[in-house]
């Protein structure tokens, strides 16, 4: 809203800050929401119908790779965990809590969950007998975490570095290390708004492909970490915000590049394919989310069609 983008392509978008991935899912099911900021999992639970509710939505636009991270409590050092590889010594014989050892994730249908999934099985752990994952809203995780509820979490930025610089908990891996290339988040749209007002719809996404091209561009990044600090975004201070979006970051136990933390711009990352998609469907399918059947062609959620007009009409191409 603050660069004038949507305003460029004759929008009028109202903003609507929501609790969490189930309230974009009920909303837009319900058509309280056109469009959304979504992970992928609530388009496939819509569009493909496996969850209780469907209604067609489309995904025209991916909005970013990579942006999420794994967070430990600092009760964990992190010369005994590492990148993992320290844990399942640790939880066999450290562990002394009375409850079992307990990591969160924003939804079950989230990459973060599937993430969380990878890491474990990749140092050994199995995810139903030697950890319990719960489900928050993201900007919960980290009182949770100090509180003592949680001993970590899978989760986007700033959460993690909201933890790591107020020194009560520290990151062993980033998901880019853990599968690089993956989709962040997608633009979900109502298949309703398609129908009703395509080129309003096409212009939203060339809107929003400029705006990524935009967050992409490091001499754009310190406007757009205060435009995220306020309260109307996430709230947080640019301190953490910068943590992630800046050149290098802290981890908590060190210093690392983050070149690769957030990327938002490039064809290869914008475009909404069938790839990306798929590597979506098969980590729900891992973690036993979904079951094994075939659901049709994901062209008609992922749309390379809708994206490849958008970028003809995009005035930041």
């Amino acid at each position: 809203m603050e660069t004038g983008i949507f305003a460029r392509y004759g929008l009028n978008v109202v903003l609507s800050r929501e609790l969490g991935w189930t309230s974009i899912r009920d909303k837009m099911f319900y058509g309280d929401l056109q469009a959304a900021q979504s992970i992928s999992g609530i388009a496939f639970a819509l569009g493909i119908g496996f969850s209780e509710l469907r209604c067609e939505v489309a995904v025209p636009l991916i909005l970013n790779l990579h942006g999420n991270a794994i967070t430990l409590s600092k009760e964990l050092l992190p010369h005994g965990i590492g990148k993992g590889e320290g844990l399942q010594s640790f939880l066999k014989h450290h562990w002394k809590k009375d409850r079992p050892f307990t990591l969160a994730a924003s939804h079950r249908l989230s990459s973060h969950h599937i993430l969380l999934h990878q890491w474990l099985k990749r140092n050994g752990l199995s995810a139903s007998e030697d950890v319990e994952i719960i489900f928050l809203p993201p900007p919960l995780m980290p009182r949770h975490l100090k509180a003592g509820h949680i001993d970590g979490y899978c989760v986007g930025e700033p959460w993690n570095s909201e933890s790591i610089l107020e020194g009560t908990g520290w990151c062993p891996v980033a998901s880019s290390d853990l599968s690089h290339g993956h989709t962040g988040k997608v633009l979900l749209v109502s298949g309703k708004l398609l129908h009703e007002r395509k080129d309003e719809s096409i212009a939203l996404v060339a809107a929003l492909l400029d705006a990524c091209k935009l967050c992409q561009d490091p001499a754009f990044r310190n406007e757009m970490i205060s435009i995220l600090a306020l309260k109307d975004y996430t709230g947080a201070s640019e301190d953490v915000l910068r943590n992630s979006l800046g050149s290098h970051f802290n981890n908590g136990a060190g210093s690392t590049s983050a070149s690769s933390f957030h990327i938002f711009h490039g064809d290869s990352v914008n475009r909404p394919t069938v790839e990306k998609a798929s590597w979506v469907l098969a980590g729900l399918r891992t973690i036993g989310i979904l079951p094994d059947v075939t659901f049709g062609s994901l062209s008609r959620i992922y749309r390379e069609d809708l994206f490849q007009t958008a970028t003809l009409c995009s005035q930041g191409a």
